[in-house]
């Protein structure tokens, strides 16, 4: 089975996207959470986030 990115909704801080990020990488939430919060503090950063909380499928 083929793995997809989504937003999860167990577990979300706000919108899901470091969750449903770490599940598909196969990583620790925690990791992919500090790694983007480093990157919130730069204008791409934050613009993928809110990019990605939009476009991102909720979880099924």
């Amino acid at each position: 089975m083929a793995k997809t990115l989504y937003r999860s909704d167990s577990g979300k801080m706000l919108f899901g996207v470091c969750r449903g990020v770490a599940d598909y990488l196969d990583v620790d939430v925690s990791i992919v959470r500090i790694i983007w919060g480093v990157l919130a503090f730069t204008f791409i950063g934050l613009l993928a986030y809110v990019i990605a909380a939009i476009v991102l499928p909720k979880q099924p």
